[in-house]
């Protein structure tokens, strides 16, 4: 029997092994990455390999990042096992050596997901979930067919619905030209519509039922319902789509079916027309009617228009600095920032003030903190009324902080901009000055502010530049000193004159006449 031994530890050893090789397996199989971690090295010859793969772009330190992180692990890894594979791949796009890369595709909040096809030819903005569930199945719609066809009513409609914007193409058969821009459409634009094609248009919920094609049909839940285009070129099909699917007027209220509308409204590159009011009063029903038929009249004119239920808009109405006391309001917005407004609007008073914007004759809109009573902290404080004379024609040389009160980084740099002021409390040709960027306009195209706080310094003879350095005492001034000029050194010695004593002021100007 005790020759038996050496057997039962051989066995025992081997047991053991495998035993410890499957648990690590498996660990390994818990600890792996699906998401593939991609940076400026390896992302060109990555994404070149792939016609369709998903890419996030993040910072660490971005809270929205953190949370999305696992959830698309997840998806992942269920996508990982899917026929054909959907690879999703991540760049920290807060790495300087990325900051190219997140410029390249238009980078500019956290997280922003694209979706590349075609080894990249193709970029398209990620408009699914946020949650590992919706991440998979919105993926596996997208890296499939870019139309699918339809073969009952039952499938036709459950495709359309009600609540969203729908294109079929009705064809005598699946081949040419017409087909193939249709279908080349669909792939360019599947991220924001669905798409679907049938050899039989009675299986269409609207529209005539005896046409046999070439037609496309676009389906939405606003005016018409439906409209039809036989031109099939390309460009004149995403002309007919985008026109045909922004209602003649974007309603904006608590009906989450709405929103999809509401972006596209903002998207546009069109002047905005925006009338607030209360859907519930007496005056709404005879509001609404005029204000989409004075929408129907300007329509392809350049001009949008959104009506707005003033209980959904608070957030608008503060925005563009305006009180509910003022509704109904018209406010419009032009593509270079400018805004005007007609407060208090009657019914009667719609048509005639969208002429007169049309012709020029509406002045501009300026929205502004009151001037400050008295500015006498080290920082100036700086407001839409007062931003032509305290910073464009002071002479001086200002540093020109744009700010947010609930922000956190600015709050953290306040004390650090008091300290900069008062180290130039006796060099009346410097300034230190501060605008609250959500409460004051300002020449959007001359100051590109995408997140606070933002610095900007103009010279004394006007050269504007952006500061982009640390956040300290010392390279706040040293910046300074490097693009300040001596412009405004007789205009400083001016105002250093007129801050004399009166009586001095009397007994030099007697001198001079002597």
């Amino acid at each position: 029997m005790a020759s038996s031994t050496p057997w039962v530890s051989f066995w025992f050893y081997v047991l053991a092994f495998s035993l410890i090789a499957a648990l690590s397996a498996a660990g390994d199989a818990e600890s792996k990455d699906f998401v593939l971690t991609l940076d400026h090295s390896n992302f060109t010859d990555t994404v070149s390999k792939h016609d369709f793969i998903v890419v996030e772009f993040y910072a660490p330190w971005c809270g929205h990042c953190k949370k999305l992180a696992p959830e698309y692990e997840k998806a992942a890894s269920v996508l990982s096992s899917h026929d054909p594979p959907v690879v999703l791949a991540k760049v920290d796009a807060n790495e300087e050596v990325n900051k190219e890369l997140a410029s390249q595709f238009e980078i500019q909040g956290f997280p922003t997901i694209k979706i590349l096809r075609d080894g990249g030819k193709i970029v398209q903005e990620y408009k699914g979930p946020r949650e590992a569930d919706g991440i998979v199945d919105y993926l596996k719609k997208q890296s499939g067919p870019p139309s699918t066809e339809l073969k009952s009513s039952d499938e036709a409609v459950t495709l359309i619905g009600d609540n969203k914007i729908v294109i079929v193409g009705v064809f005598p058969k699946f081949s040419g030209e017409e087909f193939e821009n249709f279908i080349s459409l669909a792939n360019k634009l599947r991220s924001d519509y669905e798409f679907g094609h049938t050899l039989d248009a009675k299986h269409l919920p609207r529209g005539e039922s005896s046409v046999s094609g070439p037609v496309v049909r676009l389906f939405k839940p606003f005016d018409e319902l439906f409209v039809d285009s036989k031109d099939f070129g390309l460009d004149a099909l995403e002309k007919f789509v985008e026109e045909s699917s922004v209602p003649t007027v974007t309603i904006f209220n608590n009906d989450p079916s709405n929103h999809p509308f509401v972006i596209k409204f903002f998207n546009s590159p069109d002047a905005k027309a925006m009338l607030f009011a209360n859907f519930s009063s007496e005056v709404a029903d005879s509001m609404k009617a005029k204000y989409h038929e004075v929408a129907e009249k300007f329509k392809g004119q350049g001009i949008s228009f959104l009506l707005g239920d003033v209980e959904a808009s608070q957030g608008a109405l503060q925005y563009f600095g305006l009180k509910e006391e003022q509704v109904p309001l018209i406010i419009i917005q032009t593509a270079d920032g400018q805004k005007y407004l007609k407060p208090n609007l009657e019914v009667d008073q719609i048509a005639p003030w969208v002429k007169d914007f049309k012709d020029g004759k509406v002045p501009a809109y300026k929205k502004s903190e009151p001037i400050p009573e008295a500015n006498d902290e080290p920082v100036k404080v700086v407001v839409a009324d007062t931003l032509d004379d305290l910073v464009f024609k002071s002479g001086k040389n200002v540093l020109l902080e744009f700010y947010a009160t609930w922000c956190g980084h600015c709050k953290k740099l306040a004390p650090i901009l008091d300290e900069v002021a008062v180290s130039y409390e006796n060099d009346i040709s410097v300034v230190i000055a501060k605008i609250d960027a959500t409460a004051n306009d300002y020449p959007t195209d001359t100051f590109d502010v995408k997140g606070y706080p933002t610095l900007y310094f103009r010279s004394a003879s006007g050269k504007l530049v952006q500061y982009e350095g640390d956040r300290t005492k010392e390279d706040i001034i040293d910046f300074i000193e490097k693009n300040r000029d001596q412009a405004g050194q007789q205009q400083a010695a001016e105002d250093k004159v007129s801050q004399q004593d009166p009586a001095q002021e009397k007994q030099k100007a007697g001198k001079d006449e002597l």
